[in-house]
């Protein structure tokens, strides 16, 4: 099966978009899947202008954004692009690693069958991210629009969460038989066995918990609960350590239980080696978001046999099972509810130890690229066969 895999960025840097593109090419490759890249999709310095001027003229006389990812005439650029790549191709399939609302196959022309792999739709991340927040009329109106075309025109939608893929099928009334939940894996190479996670849960100690906070938003993803659980277990008499890695909280002073390691870039030996040795080194992680599509920190942790202490909200039930990787808990949830948990689990250790170890079960099963390129690929050779 020859695929051409279109991308607005280099899938093939691990770096670029956070990796998401490239693992999934790489989940694909390793099922004997011939890809034909065709990206980074360009644009024209013309077209870099106009959106420049249009999204100045947005913020100064609106005070709201103009979404240059999803502007008709690039869109049209990019449609423009891939088929003039297609034309000098053999492949059987076009496929979209796609972000929220950013179609470059919206108004592609072809007759190949389209598919697209993506976080959630443009309708589920509306005012629900940040940077998906304040957007004028006119993107919302042609993100919407361009989002419902892409759709209209694959023959497979495939999303990463059960949230996900229900907001595609109730907001643009999606065909329920083209959409499909495959949540992928962690954007860190794993290779572990479960011998060696069950060392790495023994070597944890067992007179003191740690906690880790990996996340570089530090509002969206829950950052002051942690710290508020971490300092409530403390008082409740269990020694707590929070390591918090990604980002610079505004904590000051900083307690004496919390430590504070900033961004770590996995794109370098001594941030990937750091990382590991968090998650290998904790006994949870405690990642809370208020808006979350997914959560690749969640698969990540579950390949460290890492148990996660989640929020109920959007996509993040897909990566985290109740009692099997973790816990999530009411987005409003006080408190005491985490660290009624924690201490609980904390104090029966067997029990911690056996949750540990169904984490990393639940990675070999679900949560990693070799499974998801299984599903994909066979999603893929049953539109062609």
């Amino acid at each position: 099966m020859n695929i051409a895999f279109v991308s607005t960025y280099d899938a093939r840097d691990s770096n670029d978009f956070g990796g998401r593109g490239y693992y999934m090419a790489q989940a694909l490759k390793n099922q004997s899947v011939s890809l034909k890249y065709i990206g980074p999709l360009r644009r024209k310095y013309t077209h870099r202008v106009l959106l420049r001027t249009k999204y100045l003229f947005y913020l100064y006389m609106t005070g709201k954004i103009y979404s240059i990812h999803r502007d008709r005439i690039l869109l049209k650029s990019y449609a423009k692009q891939i088929k003039n790549k297609l034309n000098r191709l053999d492949v059987d399939i076009v496929f979209s690693p796609t972000s929220p609302g950013s179609q470059p196959t919206a108004y592609l022309d072809t007759d190949k069958p389209i598919a697209m792999w993506t976080d959630t739709p443009l309708a589920g991340a509306i005012n629900y991210y940040p940077n998906l927040s304040n957007l004028c009329n006119e993107t919302l109106r042609d993100g919407i629009t361009h989002e419902r075309f892409a759709l209209e025109k694959c023959s497979l939608a495939i999303y990463k969460s059960e949230w996900a893929a229900q907001t595609a099928i109730k907001t643009y009334h999606a065909d329920p038989a083209k959409v499909k939940v495959v949540p992928g894996g962690p954007h860190l190479v794993c290779n572990r066995t479960m011998k060696q996670i069950e060392a790495l849960i023994r070597s944890r100690p067992t007179q003191k918990c740690r906690l880790f906070f990996f996340g570089a938003d530090w509002l969206r993803k829950g950052g002051a609960i942690a710290v508020a659980v971490a300092t409530e277990l403390n008082k409740r008499g269990l020694n707590t350590e929070l390591v918090i890695a990604g980002c610079q909280p505004p904590l000051k002073p900083i307690p004496s239980h919390i430590r504070i390691l900033g961004y770590l870039d996995k794109s370098t030996k001594d941030g990937l080696c750091m990382i590991n040795k968090l998650y290998s080194q904790s006994h949870f992680l405690i990642v809370t978001s208020r808006a979350e599509a997914l959560g690749i920190v969640f698969c990540e942790a579950s390949s460290f046999g890492l148990p996660s202490i989640a929020t109920k909200v959007g996509g993040i039930p897909t990566a985290v099972r109740d009692g099997i990787n973790g816990m999530t808990f009411a987005k409003n949830a006080e408190i005491s509810e985490y660290c009624n948990y924690i201490y609980d689990l904390f104090s029966d250790y067997e029990r911690y130890k056996q949750l540990a170890l169904s984490s990393f079960t639940e990675y070999q099963s679900r949560l990693n690229w070799g499974v998801a390129g299984k599903i994909v690929t066979k999603l893929l050779n049953e539109l062609i066969s």
